[in-house]
């Protein structure tokens, strides 16, 4: 796939200016990314579902790519981000899409469910499950826990993670995307960082890429963040805790909509601790689940590394629902 095959467009939502692509028509369905990606992850979705017959769109989301990047750390809320997919399904012309997020985008992905099922009325999820709100701040709770090389942490202070990742963009994402997947050895995968070190030091940077990722992925990844930076991406990683404190009327609400969700065997979002205990504990949390998959030796960023697993999953859960609104 290449560019020119898609449809790239810029529209406001929400008070920012969110660049998008798109390719089909059809029912809408939104594709959400996560960190540090853009709509450029969902590039051999947009084809699959737009074969199948959808109106794909995957945009950059805020902060990241040709979207706007709001200056103030306290405009990456949860409330926003998701505000701002309601938006764009209504500067598309449609009153509804099914809503598909990886990674951050999940969060996204299962918070835009909850909160507008009318909008969303079915929600697929990739790498990170739904949690039910916890008892206290998520950062308060790995504190308590000693969990204080956890990876959140050393995101948390503006300009640290920046410098870090913004020195050479390239080697940055060719050590990120690698060092999570399921072709790296299990030592990078793991999500807890060396004592006093960043991120790069529990990373590898591979002789060769993989074979899902090419160098005419990287070049265009590595061009749109040395244009844009990282710190967009970052806030949402500075809103977590704040994100516990707007979530409150949420409580112990669960999720309803038909849902569906994928991950990688080897993703250390799920692989162990917490995360296996939520993958287990989804069919509580989100009595719509129609399917959990799960995908023998993939890692974290799952749709790229298997994209024909995931399409045909994706294609089959969106063939299995009632219709919604077309735009």
């Amino acid at each position: 796939m290449t560019t020119k095959d898609l449809q790239q467009r810029d529209v406001t939502a929400n008070g920012i200016r969110i660049h998008y692509v798109e390719q089909g028509t059809g029912p809408l369905v939104l594709l959400c990314h996560g960190f540090p990606e853009g709509w450029y992850s969902w590039r051999d979705q947009l084809a699959a579902l737009a074969a199948a017959g959808y109106r794909a769109v995957a945009p950059d989301m805020r902060g990241y790519g040709r979207t706007e990047a709001p200056a103030d750390i306290l405009s990456y809320t949860i409330l926003d981000i998701v505000g701002d997919m309601i938006g764009l399904v209504s500067a598309l012309g449609g009153s509804q899409a099914v809503i598909v997020g990886h990674d951050w985008g999940a969060n996204i992905a299962w918070h835009a469910a909850l909160f507008r099922p009318d909008v969303f009325p079915a929600v697929a999820a990739l790498s990170v499950p739904f949690r039910l709100r916890g008892p206290a701040p998520p950062l308060h709770m790995l504190r308590k826990a000693g969990l204080l090389t956890h990876y959140w942490f050393h995101f948390q202070e503006p300009g640290v993670a920046e410098a870090e990742f913004e020195r050479d963009p390239r080697a940055t994402l060719r050590r990120i995307l690698y060092s999570i997947s399921g072709d790296a050895p299990p030592a990078t995968r793991e999500l807890t960082l060396q004592p006093g070190k960043g991120w790069f030091a529990n990373t590898l940077d591979p002789e060769h890429l993989p074979a899902w990722f090419t160098d005419a992925d990287l070049d265009h990844m590595a061009a749109e963040f040395s244009r844009s930076g990282f710190r967009g991406g970052l806030n949402w990683y500075r809103n977590i805790d704040r994100n516990w404190e707007l979530t409150a009327p949420w409580a112990g609400a669960v999720i309803r909509p038909p849902a569906l969700f994928i991950a990688g065997s080897e993703d250390p979002v799920i692989s162990s601790g917490s995360g296996a205990a939520a993958v287990q504990a989804l069919p509580i949390a989100v009595p719509g689940l129609k399917r959990k998959l799960l995908i023998d030796g993939a890692g974290h960023f799952i749709q790229q590394e298997r994209p024909q697993i995931v399409n045909e999953a994706i294609v089959e859960f969106l063939g299995g629902l009632a219709a919604w609104g077309r735009p």
